[in-house]
């Protein structure tokens, strides 16, 4: 017969040090243990606490504090000098951000019926067996004491990596930690940022390398470049960019298509990482735009298609290098901050292909690619794929089971033998 094993184990809440909260205990040579009176509460820590670095806590060398009355018979008593872990607190720190001026007890209710559930949790994969684990035991118990309704405290969860360098954990017991501050007056603020979000999605190590540090720096010195060598230009007022040339309209396409991928990967999926890649290649389209000759667009056309293109770049770098984007901008002649802008949309007419190239799959592997007008009818793409002489050695022996069409993106053919 089937049942529940539960293990979560006797937990060791207490600490002997200064920072948490305090244990409202104290110790009677006549009633022995007993609990601070709730008139009392909250326990508050002292400040004129001194941190010696000697074994115990430092609270047991504050008369003070140490000093107190017992609850229940009125004789003297000794306060418990031990303070609570901090995982007791973080267990249920986010039902007290639903209500932080409360003062008539640990949350209020009706706020927490508001906010809970938490809609996403993002945190390190270490606090998987402490934290969340009590995180979620906490909920529970003040579900079943009646004080909130909510059975999780999380909707969602995302545990991030560690930084590995040297092939271990960064860590200041390993020795292995790279000064943020010496990186900040050498490279920047920004590089780092960009660096630490490009080099790994979150959820997986991020590998610290020097080169890729440097690379991130070469990056935004390129962005840097380019809208200060082009700032008169572009900081001349021009219509919103509405191409009508062949090349206009491609490279507005890329713009919104970055738009589109950076927004998706970052809401969707939190991989700042493929964002900045998108970005990166935006820019890359960008100089490539500016080199060419365009001849017969019109001067407008492109000086409205560079401008909107180059505070696109700004606007979605501006969360990733906030510090260079806001200056760039403020070079471009805004007087109001990048982060009042709203975040950019993609333009679905921008989106819009005439041609569109599909990879062709036989049994999961790619056998050739179909180059079709945007819209072919799903029976058409079908009997294009199944003529490719490239696909044709692949099913002239096996009988086609079926044929799957992603729209503008996929053809997938099923085989057996």
């Amino acid at each position: 017969m089937a049942k529940v094993n539960y293990r979560l184990r006797d937990w060791g809440i207490s600490r002997q040090r200064y920072w948490g909260a305090p244990i409202p205990v104290l110790y009677c040579d006549k009633d022995g243990l007993v609990p601070e009176a709730e008139k009392n509460l909250p326990v508050v820590l002292p400040r004129d606490v001194q941190l010696s670095g000697k074994r115990g806590s430092p609270l047991a060398e504050v008369a003070s504090f140490v000093n107190a009355t017992c609850p229940k018979c009125g004789g003297p008593a000794r306060r418990e000098t031990d303070t609570m872990d901090t995982f007791v607190e973080s267990s249920w720190y986010f039902l007290r951000y639903c209500s932080p001026t409360y003062d008539k007890g640990m949350f209020e209710r009706s706020a927490a019926e508001y906010w809970m559930p938490v809609d996403q949790y993002i945190g390190g994969i270490e606090h998987a067996v402490l934290h969340l684990l009590y995180a979620r035991f906490y909920t529970k118990v003040l579900r079943d004491l009646g004080m909130v309704k909510v059975d999780e405290p999380f909707t969602a969860l995302l545990s991030q990596g560690m930084v590995i360098k040297d092939g271990a954990k960064m860590s200041k017991s390993k020795g292995n930690v790279v000064d943020p501050d010496d990186l900040i007056r050498t490279l920047g603020a920004d590089t780092a940022r960009l660096f630490s979000l490009f080099a790994a999605p979150p959820e997986k190590d991020l590998d610290w390398n020097d080169r890729g540090v440097e690379g991130a720096s070469r990056f935004l010195n390129r962005v840097w470049r380019f809208v200060v060598t082009h700032a008169e230009a572009l900081r001349t007022p021009t219509p919103p960019a509405r191409p009508t040339t062949e090349a206009g309209i491609a490279f507005r396409r890329t713009v919104h298509e970055t738009i589109a991928k950076a927004t998706q990967d970052i809401e969707r999926d939190f991989h700042f990482n493929t964002a900045i890649s998108a970005i990166m290649e935006l820019v890359n389209a960008l100089y490539a735009f500016e080199a060419s000759s365009h001849d017969g667009m019109p001067a407008g056309e492109r000086a409205a298609l560079l401008r909107e293109a180059v505070e696109t770049t700004l606007l979605l770098l501006g969360p990733i290098a906030p510090h260079m984007s806001e200056e760039l901008w403020s070079l471009l002649g805004h007087t109001e901050s990048l982060f009042r802008e709203r975040w950019p949309e993609a333009d679905p007419t921008a989106l819009v292909r005439k041609d569109v190239t599909l990879v062709v799959q036989v049994d999961g592997k790619v056998r050739s690619r179909l180059q079709v007008s945007a819209g072919t009818p799903e029976d058409r793409i079908q009997h294009l794929a199944l003529a490719d002489a490239r696909v044709q050695p692949w099913v002239r022996e096996r009988a086609v089971e079926r044929v799957v069409v992603v729209a503008d993106r996929l053809v997938n053919i099923v085989t057996r033998a």
